[in-house]
This record gives structure tokens, sequence and C-alpha cells, in this order.
């Protein structure tokens, strides 16, 4: 029988998608079932408590969770969300519940014995809750007590050698796509690069010095498979300069229904007859292909890499040789202020290691952000309010077109009078003269 009435969280069981309810139930049973119950360093009945609040906060309508201060383990400033319950006597098994972020692997590759060694310590010293992964990347381990941090981390360091990831303000838990080990599209080593950044950068992930969060993210190529252009500060995204590759007989091959497109495997559509004209030359977005009906040719100076036509005739089209990564900086999600996506600060860098280069352009970008940035302001947000100009002097980046957002509506990028052959009073002279009716 269950400690407390649940109604609306049973609601939640009743639709067709798995619900975290019955797994919370779920795993509640299991322990209070378990004849090694005694083994736990938690409270057995911290999940009936855990869902007598949630249901609390759901009837109420407010949370009853409560950030009691900073919590963690020795010499870390992040890693650790402190969550206690403000209605502890209410619901003593989660009057402390805090939530561990664990650092994942490159590409999030794990083998049996990792996990089952992750398990094993979360069932013993934590709720048993895990949530496989955060937003960020991170394995997020929900639910446990203060004085289990410290033991829970020892383990992890020594028995797992792995390490906590970030919360704060501070460098969080890098994160990449699969990229070469799995990809033919992946444009430099995601992998590699996010593994080195995180050894390099271990200080800023773990002692919070920042004016709020900073996430790096690798994408291998613009399908964008962790959507770094979207979701982190500094987006690395794989692209290369020369052309596309074109196997002008495959191509034959798709018009012919030779081969189906996209891989033939695009869910839940049939493609039917597939047609070139509606499905590669029509939703080319710069309008840069074109199909004369037995070559297919691509302008390059107008291609913007958006990878449609190589996903929908991968065995035709191939991306170029000369491979290395775009930086966009600035994307977040509408917490202080609304949701930005990247501003490109660098169209085309090499990526080699050991990384020099991409090191120097994060160093400037903190260097500036931790001059500048206000509190709880985001890179992207300092950069909306200073301008994108100010970013670009503080990164001694060159000014060019593939900067501005919307040409002739809102470019972000000014000029000094010194800058300006003439002067202003010449230009904009110039202006009338080629503009007058």
């Amino acid at each position: 029988m269950a400690k407390y009435p649940t109604p609306m969280l049973d609601e939640l069981e009743s639709g067709p998608w798995p619900s975290f309810v019955s797994d919370i139930k779920q795993e509640a049973a299991n322990r209070k079932a378990n004849p090694k119950n005694l083994d736990y360093q938690i409270p057995v009945d911290c999940l009936e408590d855990l869902l007598g609040q949630v249901e609390l906060s759901y009837k109420e309508k407010e949370t009853h969770w409560k950030h009691g201060g900073i919590v963690g383990v020795f010499g870390y400033g992040g890693g650790v969300i402190g969550r206690y319950s403000d209605q502890p006597e209410m619901f003593p098994g989660v009057a402390a519940f805090h939530t561990m972020r664990v650092a994942q692997p490159s590409g999030k590759y794990y083998d049996t014995k990792f996990l089952r060694t992750l398990c094993d310590i979360w069932d013993l010293r934590g709720s048993g809750l895990t949530n496989m992964h955060g937003s960020t990347g991170d394995i997020v381990l929900l639910g446990t007590q203060t004085p289990q941090l410290e033991e829970i981390f020892w383990q992890l360091t020594h028995e797992m050698h792995n390490d906590l990831g970030g919360s704060g303000s501070n460098l969080r838990t890098p994160a990449a796509c699969l990229g070469m080990s799995r990809c033919e599209f992946a444009c430099y080593n995601t992998q590699d690069m996010c593994y080195q950044l995180t050894m390099d950068y271990q200080d800023e992930l773990h002692r919070p010095a920042f004016p709020y969060k900073f996430k790096f993210k690798f994408d291998g190529c613009p399908n964008g498979c962790v959507c770094a252009m979207a979701r982190s500060d500094f987006a690395v995204i794989g692209t290369w300069k020369d052309d596309i590759k074109i196997d002008q007989e495959k191509v034959k091959a798709y018009v012919a229904g030779e081969i189906k497109p996209n891989a033939g495997a695009h869910a839940g559509r049939d493609w039917g007859k597939f047609d070139i004209e509606k499905e590669v030359i029509a939703r080319c977005p710069t309008k840069c292909i074109k199909w004369d009906g037995s070559k297919l040719s691509i302008k390059t100076s107008d291609c913007v890499r958006c990878m449609h036509c190589i996903n929908t005739m991968p065995q035709a089209l191939h991306i170029g040789d000369e491979r290395g990564a775009c930086i966009l900086v600035g994307a977040k999600a509408p917490v202080v202020d609304g949701a930005q996506m990247g501003s490109v600060l660098i169209p085309f860098i090499s990526c080699e290691e050991p990384y020099d280069d991409i090191k120097e352009v994060i160093e400037k970008i903190w260097d500036w952000w931790m001059e500048e940035g206000k509190n709880r302001e985001r890179v992207g947000e300092t950069m909306k309010r200073l301008s994108f100009q100010k970013l670009l002097e503080a990164t001694e980046t060159p000014a060019m077109p593939c900067q501005v957002k919307n040409p002739r509506t809102n470019p972000f990028i000014f000029f000094k009078e010194s800058e300006v052959p003439g002067g202003w009073t010449h230009d904009l002279a110039a202006y009338r003269q080629r503009h007058q009716r």
C-alpha cells in the first residue's frame, strides 16, 4: 500500500508514453522488498517521500524544493546540486535529496562493467534513480544525503577513474557527437577535442569563477547531433572549404530509383518515386544546385553546408576534403533573457592537435566575459548588451560578411569614422548619389 495518496501523479501513468512516476514507484517497491535493504545508506522510504512531496507540489502549484546553500565535495565548487525539502517533517526521507552530476565519456561510450559499478554505488548510497543523460550530457544521479557525497566521490574517482561534471557558474561538462568513431561526415575528431579540452580546463570545470555557466559542444558536421549551435556558448561545428564531392553515376542511380534516398530510412515517410527537383534542388536554401537531366552541379561559393543534399543522396554526395570547423558563440536557452542561437565568430578554423588555435579563442572570450559580464549573464547576453563588435575586438577577429545575421536590416558590425575612407560625410554623400531617384 502506498505511503501517500498520489492521484495527480497517478494520472501521469495513464498516457501512452513511459512515465517517471511508474519508474519511481517500481524502484520504491524494489527497495522495500529487497532483503538487503538494511545496507542502504539513505532511508529506504525516500522514494515514497519523494512521490508524496511531488504530489504536494502539484496540488499547491509551487515547488517544495529549496536550495539550502552550498553543498559539495572537498576542493570542488561544482558537480553537486543541493536539494532540500521545505517540508522535512512531513517528508523526512527527502529532507536532503542532492543531485550529483558525473562526467560522461566522450561520445557516451560505455562498457557494461562501468554501468554496473555505477548502479551498484548509487543503489547503495543514493536513491537508485538516474538520468541518462542530462541536457549537457552528464550522467545525473538523483537523490542522496550530504554524508554520502564524499563516499560516492571517492568511489567514482578511485574505483571507476571518473570525475564529477560541472554545475554552477563554471565550465559545464563538454559534450561531443560520435564523430569519426562512427560517422562518415565528421570533419574533425570531436571526441579527441572534447577529451583534450576537458582535461585542459579542469580548474574552470570544477571551481566556479565565471559570471554564469559556459558550455562547450562539439559537432562533427552541420547535421549537429548534439545541437551545438543552439545549446552551447561555444560551438565547434565541423565544415569544409572545398567542393562537395559528386559521383554523377550514383546521382543518376538515385534519379532512376536504383538507390533509395536518405539511406533508405526516413522514418514514417513513403518517398514514392524519387524526384530530385522536388526533394533536392527546390529544397536548397541558397539555390546553388542544378540538375540538367544528366549532370548535377553545385556552386560552392553559394553553398551554406546545410547537408540536406548529402543526407538525401549520401552515396552520391560527400563532404569536401579541406576540413575544419566553424566557431559559433552565444547560444542559450531562455532563462534570464530570451533564447538565442549561436553567432558565427570564426567561419573556418583548423582542428589539429593540440588545438592551440581553438584554446586561444576560448581564453580571449573568457578574459573579456569575466571582465565585462554581469552576474548570471551568459556570454551571449553580454554580446547582446555590449555588441558583437566588442567580442570581435576582444578576440582580435576581423569583421566578415558571414557574421551579419540579416544584411541591411540588423547588421551588428559597425565601423569607426576613422576606418571609413574620406569620413562619414564623404561616405553618406556617395550613398545618396548612388540611391537618388
